[in-house]
């Protein structure tokens, strides 16, 4: 368990490395920036309020506290879990709450004021995330209703990705983005990190989905870590076969993102499936990844990175397939399945949009034309990340 700790705190890394690969080398900075505040400060919010809003023992099933702090009788009860202890339990947990936010980041990418963000992470990870989180794994009305996501592809990657739509549409797109209506590509700075930091992410899956069979048993582990692989290939497969097809050329990036797709498709049964449920559920969402950005564009939304098109929809329908494919297959699971789906659109939507729209009349969101043209760096950080290279982005 605290190996696959480790894994997941080691994706933040390859959030960082994708989310400044797809973007310009002008807001490389302030993007590292977002990522290490995220994950300082999350650890500190979860430790303070947020495992305990996530777990907070017999609760009314909606919202429930069980103190501020780490409980040290808790962790001396040797009896608490005979998979891991309560201190590796925070540990982990913590990892996933800090994910949430960084899905967020790597969308509004290139044009968010740097304090507004840190003031929505502050409230949505120590806040908004345990609670939604309380809903099924901390033992609330969601888990009474035998929803189920073995390791987020909702709790974890539609919270973040609920947020992220909504930050995006009021955020508005990038200078430049869409020219007549039409979406114009801005081109990332380098792909080759952007490569490196889907490799990355793909490892801490091990941990992320691993981990979340909550010991060391080497049956349901080793399926867990099969079928997670096998959805990560077939999902990149598959984008890149329906991107060429489309487009008529080798796409690296829809590619890259098809392996994140089937990866956080497969993330909510991945305990749940035979290899070739796995397959297919990671097939499905490729393809899903190249509708869905094209989608996206049409709607004149901005996200850099396809976080959206990852994370929200691959989420639900690695959420939804858990009621079609698997051991659990079925009128009824798929049912409950969609109730959940439903429940997190609703807080995560609601929470997200009046945290947002109140810093937009507020403090503002959005950085001026100047400082989005000559580059985040410069303006939020008064350094480049590149400082020996000049070149006109403009």
């Amino acid at each position: 368990m605290m190996i696959c700790t480790a894994l997941v705190f080691f994706m933040h890394l390859g959030f960082s490395l994708l989310e400044i690969g797809l973007t310009r080398q002008k807001n490389t900075l302030n993007i590292l920036f977002k990522n290490i505040f995220i994950i300082t400060v999350g650890l500190l919010l979860y430790c303070l309020v947020g495992f305990n809003l996530m777990y907070p023992g017999d609760f009314n099933g909606y919202l429930g506290f069980a103190g501020f702090g780490l409980d040290a009788v808790a962790a001396a009860d040797l009896a608490y879990n005979k998979g891991y202890t309560y201190w590796t339990d925070f540990l982990f947990q913590g990892m996933f709450a800090a994910t949430a936010a960084t899905i967020v980041s790597g969308a509004v990418a290139e044009r968010i004021k740097l304090v507004p963000f840190m003031i929505f992470v502050i409230i949505y990870v120590g806040v908004i995330y345990p609670i939604a989180g309380s809903w099924k794994w901390g033992g609330g009305f969601l888990d009474k209703l035998e929803f189920y996501d073995f390791a987020g592809s909702t709790l974890v990657h539609s919270v973040g990705g609920w947020a992220a739509l909504v930050a995006v549409w009021l955020l508005g797109s990038r200078i430049g983005k869409f020219k007549n209506g039409k979406p114009q590509a801005i081109p990332g700075h380098n792909v080759p990190l952007a490569t490196v930091g889907v490799l990355i992410l793909w490892l801490g899956w091990f941990g992320f989905n691993g981990g979340s069979v909550l010991s060391a048993e080497p049956g349901v582990t080793s399926l867990v870590l099969v079928t997670t692989c096998l959805a990560a290939a077939a999902g990149g497969v598959v984008a890149f076969l329906a991107s060429t097809i489309l487009y008529k050329n080798f796409d690296l990036t829809m590619f890259l993102n098809g392996i994140l797709g089937g990866l956080v498709g497969i993330t909510a049964g991945a305990d749940q499936m035979s290899p070739t449920d796995a397959i297919i559920i990671g097939a499905i969402a490729g393809a899903i990844i190249v509708f869905a950005v094209s989608l996206i564009d049409k709607l004149k939304l901005d996200d850099p990175v396809g976080a959206i098109a990852v994370h929200l929809i691959c989420g639900i329908w690695g959420t939804l397939a858990v009621g079609i494919f698997g051991a659990m297959a079925g009128w009824s699971q798929f049912a409950s399945q969609l109730i959940g789906v439903l429940a997190y659109a609703v807080i995560c939507v609601s929470s997200s949009f009046i945290i947002f729209f109140v810093l937009k009349k507020t403090v503002g969101i959005r950085v001026s034309e100047r400082e989005e043209l000559e580059g985040l760096d410069a303006h939020e950080h008064g350094m480049s990340a590149y400082p020996d290279f000049r070149m006109n982005e403009h």
